[in-house]
């Protein structure tokens, strides 16, 4: 032990160093327990449990956690021996950017599975999540933005001229990027406000198609054409929106002319007949019909009724059933349709020939 007292190595004795030694021995000791503690306990008590979360904060725990403590545990050997100020400050920087960097790994990856549990309540999460994927990253970068301003500071800098800069140069940059500033916040307005989600069918002015993606600046609709339609978030807030994926019935409204010829009791009996049809029809609701008017050639008659499903195909499915049958009863009872028809009347000698 005198001999190691004697020794000096970097302005420490073989005891100083001796000191450190089991000083870091000891704190990775208590990590290892830790860490063992985790594997043999706390994982098992988590998987017993339904909730999602206390297994987040167990990975959490062993991925960020249990690295920054080996960290610490040198950070804390380390100030047992007598090294210069220069040395002592550099070391000092080393393990805060270490440890910087993985509190923030622990704060994104929170905040993270706290906006997907908040999603996962919700109906259709699969598609909110992918929705998400844009604000989380802009989530993160703010978080790692404030993390480095933390560093600078920490370095010694004064922040407050920096963050002056920054503003300034903020301002440029927004004067410069207005309209990529326009398609951001119009993107909160569609994840927050929620006018479409992932998988709705939507008519904007002339365009139409299904959602296949929302970005930070532009949602991507497939047409019924094919192609992919990329508008700018901005147009379609900007827009009025038509969303047939929230529409719980669709309300249809259709006429049927006749010709002039038609007897008035086969004009009383018209409403009726389409009514018996309508109601007889599944998925189908009558609402009215009525005489609308003298046309140019025809009596025209109007009817409403709404068609209890959503879907596209289920309306033009029950649609035809209802126009053939129309036509069925309209040949069993004698009723013409009406078509464009001109009467010429030309008067002779005093004679309407």
């Amino acid at each position: 032990m005198d001999e190691l007292g004697k020794w000096v190595l970097l302005g420490n004795t073989g005891k100083d160093w001796l000191w450190a030694a089991g000083t870091l021995i000891l704190c990775w000791l208590a990590v290892m327990m830790f860490k063992r503690f985790l594997k043999s306990y706390l994982k098992k008590w988590s998987a017993k449990t339904e909730s999602k979360l206390d297994d987040l904060l167990v990975g959490m725990l062993e991925r960020t956690v249990v690295p920054l403590l080996y960290i610490c545990s040198v950070g804390i050997a380390i100030h047992t021996l007598n090294i210069t100020p220069g040395v002592h400050r550099v070391i000092g920087l080393a393990i805060l950017f270490v440890a910087t960097y993985f509190v923030l790994r622990i704060i994104t990856t929170l905040v993270q599975q706290l906006v997907y549990a908040f999603i996962k309540r919700q109906e259709n999460s699969d598609a909110k999540e992918k929705q998400a994927k844009g604000l989380l990253i802009i989530i993160k970068a703010v978080i790692w933005i404030m993390g480095l301003l933390f560093l600078v500071n920490n370095l010694g800098y004064n922040i407050t001229t920096l963050i002056t800069g920054l503003g300034i140069g903020g301002i440029a940059i927004a004067l410069a990027a207005q309209a990529i500033l326009g398609d951001l916040f119009s993107y909160f307005v569609i994840f927050f406000d929620r006018p479409f989600e992932i998988g709705d069918f939507i008519i904007v002015e002339s365009n139409m198609g299904t959602i296949e993606y929302i970005g930070v600046k532009t949602t991507r609709i497939r047409t019924l054409g094919g192609e992919q339609l990329i508008c700018s978030n901005t147009y379609l807030t900007n827009s009025q929106v038509h969303n047939y994926k929230r529409m719980e019935e669709r309300r249809v409204v259709f006429k049927i002319g006749v010709t002039y010829r038609t007897a008035t009791e086969s004009l009383k009996q018209i409403p009726k007949t389409v009514k018996d049809i309508i109601s007889f029809i599944p998925k189908l609701r009558y609402e009215r019909g009525n005489f609308s008017g003298f046309g140019d050639f025809s009596l025209d008659f109007e009817f409403v009724y709404f068609v209890l499903d959503p879907d596209y195909n289920v309306f033009m499915d029950k649609q035809e059933l209802l126009y053939l049958a129309i036509v069925q009863a309209f040949e069993d009872e004698g009723i013409e349709f009406a078509y464009p028809t001109q009467t010429l009347f030309v008067e002779r000698a005093g004679h309407m020939a």
